[in-house]
């Protein structure tokens, strides 16, 4: 009897489990995701920067996302040398795509200043400034040539000490006895 009372349970949670298959959003999926995040969702859109162009703004602008921003997106916004960009669910966004660069000056700020949920991007808001946060999208719209600053010196770190490790691993190896029982 109570095999009798299991059995649509059963398969109903085979069928959701087949219907339920993890995959690649579509490029229609994409699409309209990022249409959803264009028009709807990342505010700002009609706002213009405040501050106008030059040199000296995005400059101040790549010093404080040097600061700030570097950790997650590279030194030159585009990933360069940071492990995890891929590995995070969403991936940390390479700064320099299309679908970035299509924001409006007041999208990106207002993504700087709210952040994204529930992708890793914080909110400054309260930590950043007014003018620091346009002058961080100078920054971003004018990014360095892809690996041209190198990695974050804390990864280069990390990798120096993990390769020091395993050559020092290597070398305990070689000179060590074979183990005998």
């Amino acid at each position: 009897m109570k095999f009798q009372q299991t059995l649509p349970a059963l398969a109903a949670i085979a069928i959701a489990l087949c219907g339920c298959k993890a995959t690649a959003p579509s490029k229609a999926e994409n699409a309209v995701t990022n249409e959803v995040k264009h028009e709807v969702t990342i505010g700002g859109k009609d706002v213009k920067n405040p501050i106008a162009y030059s040199a000296d703004a995005a400059k101040e602008g790549g010093e404080h996302f040097q600061h700030h921003c570097q950790i997650c997106h590279g030194l030159d916004g585009q990933n360069t040398g940071v492990p995890f960009a891929t590995k995070m669910d969403p991936p940390v966004a390479d700064l320099s795509v299309k679908d970035v660069q299509d924001y409006t000056d007041g999208q990106l700020k207002w993504i700087i200043e709210n952040g994204i949920k529930p992708s890793g991007m914080p909110g400054w808001k309260g930590i950043l400034e007014e003018e620091e946060m346009w002058n961080i999208v100078h920054y971003i719209r004018h990014l360095p040539a892809k690996g041209s600053l190198g990695a974050p010196e804390i990864f280069k770190e990390e990798a120096e000490e993990h390769e020091h490790m395993h050559g020092a691993a290597a070398h305990d190896h070689k000179d060590a006895k074979p183990h005998k029982h």
